[in-house]
């Protein structure tokens, strides 16, 4: 679970999207830890911070799940099978038809059917959802290319049309990780969920209004991948898997908060 207090006086490196990149290839290529792994890791802390953040709320009795096709995706199925078991009732709706799903994604997906998991590419019209209810935004993640399009736009958009607070995983659908720069339609979440170490453009000031309160969470990177990157981290997890990061004074101004 997070620590209650934001971390502070602790120098966490950032990543651009292309170093992140990187060392997603080193921790599957030399330092032999699956995907499936990691994937498992981060959908398990989304939802151990939903249920947090659900009941910090107050009132929330539902969880919609925005999945992609990518790994992001795939995390937030995971966080959704867990949600689920642990009692919450859960609808994940699918940016893609379900059988374009492919590899670790698709598998995370085929466990929720079996386990009867509602699933669909549609997202619930407003009378069907209760009074209360939590996005789990798992569209897109640090892997941005350009703007958003097609039904993942669409998704974007009912989100923000429907006014329901967002939990995004590693950064908000539609926004560059590098410049902070929305891209296109964009998420507006209430917190987000970063993986491993937080990317550059979610510490600056144009994307606090995206981004919320930020969290750090751990997918398990032993300290020789970010040395390959000249990068000195230290045992950041030591005491709990989630961290608050507190933002400077000036970007929380800006978010509003």
């Amino acid at each position: 679970m997070p620590t209650d207090e934001p971390l502070t006086g602790v120098e966490i490196p950032a990543l651009t999207g292309e170093e992140m990149r990187e060392v997603d290839r080193l921790m599957m290529e030399e330092a032999g830890i699956a995907l499936l792994q990691m994937m498992e890791l981060a959908g398990h802390h989304l939802a151990r911070l939903a249920q947090q953040l659900a009941r910090d709320l107050g009132g929330v009795e539902s969880l919609v799940v925005l999945a992609g096709r990518g790994n992001n995706g795939g995390g937030g199925l995971v966080a959704a099978r867990h949600l689920q078991r642990w009692g919450l009732p859960v609808h994940v709706v699918l940016s893609a038809p379900a059988g374009t799903y492919a590899g670790v994604p698709g598998h995370q997906l085929h466990t929720l059917r079996q386990m009867g998991v509602f699933i669909s590419t549609e997202p619930p019209l407003p009378s069907t959802l209760p009074q209360g209810a939590l996005v789990l935004d798992a569209l897109v993640g640090y892997g941005l290319t350009g703007p958003v399009q097609g039904a993942t736009a669409e998704l974007i958009e009912w989100t923000t049309r429907s006014r329901l607070p967002v939990l995004a995983l590693d950064a908000p659908s539609g926004l560059d990780v590098t410049s902070g720069a929305p891209c296109g339609p964009c998420i507006r979440a209430r917190a987000t969920l970063t993986l491993a170490l937080p990317k550059i453009g979610l510490m600056g000031p144009v994307a606090a209004p995206f981004v919320g309160d930020l969290y750090l969470a751990d997918i398990g990177i032993p300290e020789s991948v970010y040395r390959r990157l000249g990068l000195s981290v230290g045992p950041l997890f030591a005491e709990t898997d989630i961290l608050r990061i507190r933002l400077p004074e000036k970007q929380r101004n800006h978010s509003g908060s």
